[in-house]
């Protein structure tokens, strides 16, 4: 009876196992339902550094992530946007950090000249090692949180440094609702009275920003900053 035990529960160990999603690949059910890779855990395609036509050599896919690596030289950085843009959609990724990293996912971005980088018009979710980074000591700055805005400790609960975080991300009509972990760590209106009152009582209503968060459309971003991050499982469908 043990050694039928014993032989049941090993099998299904490998079944589980086997039966496991592989990163960056779609399910049947899941193509049905109208998601897209925007990673195809191989390289950097659908991709490009912000106001440029390539990546930055900064920038490099290892083991089926998307890899930034600051020890390479100051000229292959910047973030990499995606080629297409993004209205209504839910977007959902995994990303992991280094000790005491820091990036976030920036959207709606409207790539102009005129906006030297991707946060004069987008909205960030930050990404972030809450306990090592240096930008850790406002709460609204710390992983999961729409960054400089709104959220705390209460809601941001990364998993330790080194494992993966789950994002999803939802837009919808401007209505916007963050899930990091399972956990939901915003969920409002782009332009609406509680947003307006958000952007006061942040950096964004510095006049530098007079053209932030106006269109709720726009490339979405991978944010270049102190730290090495990595992501995968990048996909999106549209609603």
């Amino acid at each position: 009876m043990k050694k039928a035990l014993l032989f049941f529960s090993v099998f299904t160990l490998f079944y589980s196992i086997s039966m496991a999603q592989t990163p960056n690949t779609l399910t049947k059910k899941e193509i049905k339902k109208g998601w897209k890779l925007l990673f195809d855990g191989k390289t950097t395609k659908g991709w490009h550094t912000y106001l440029r036509d390539t990546v930055g050599s900064k920038w490099t896919v290892q083991d089926g992530a998307i890899v930034f690596d600051p020890s390479k030289p100051r000229n292959g950085g910047g973030d990499i946007v995606t080629n297409d843009e993004y209205e209504n959609y839910e977007l959902n990724l995994e990303w992991k950090i280094s000790k005491g990293g820091n990036s976030g996912i920036i959207f709606d971005i409207q790539e102009n000249p005129k906006y030297r980088a991707t946060y004069l018009t987008g909205p960030e979710m930050q990404v972030l090692d809450n306990i090592d980074a240096e930008d850790n000591k406002k709460e609204n700055h710390l992983a999961g949180c729409l960054y400089d805005m709104s959220g705390d400790a209460t809601v941001s609960k990364p998993k330790p440094v080194g494992e993966w975080n789950q994002v999803r991300l939802i837009q919808n009509k401007g209505h916007l609702t963050f899930y990091l972990n399972g956990i939901k760590t915003f969920d409002g209106q782009i332009g609406s009275t509680e947003w307006k009152k958000l952007v006061e009582n942040s950096k964004f209503k510095d006049p530098a920003f007079s053209n932030f968060a106006k269109v709720a459309k726009g490339k979405i971003a991978l944010q270049e900053h102190p730290g090495s991050s990595q992501w995968r499982n990048i996909k999106i469908r549209t609603l």
